[in-house]
């Protein structure tokens, strides 16, 4: 299992196009990925989910991977987040 913890700098949070981008970059592998931020937990992979997290700027998200290529996709979500996010 892998985790680490991004704060979202973007000044609109975690809204619907990087919402989005995160949940097809979270696809593209094999793990399980789970993002938790103060106001709940969610699986990466849906969109809806993610959103309902209502993300906003400052607040602190842990990323959780897990499976045969977390590795993997922890490196790209973290460089992902801090590129989008």
């Amino acid at each position: 299992m892998k985790e680490f913890t991004h704060v979202i700098s973007d000044p609109l949070g975690l809204h619907a196009r990087p919402a989005g981008m995160l949940v097809k970059a979270a696809a593209g592998f094999a793990s399980t990925v789970t993002v938790t931020a103060p106001t709940g937990k969610a699986d990466a992979k849906r969109l809806m989910a993610v959103m309902r997290l209502a993300a906003k700027q400052g607040m602190e998200l842990t990323i959780t991977v897990e499976g045969p290529d977390e590795e993997a996709a922890a490196a790209s979500l973290q460089e992902f987040l801090k590129q989008n996010l």
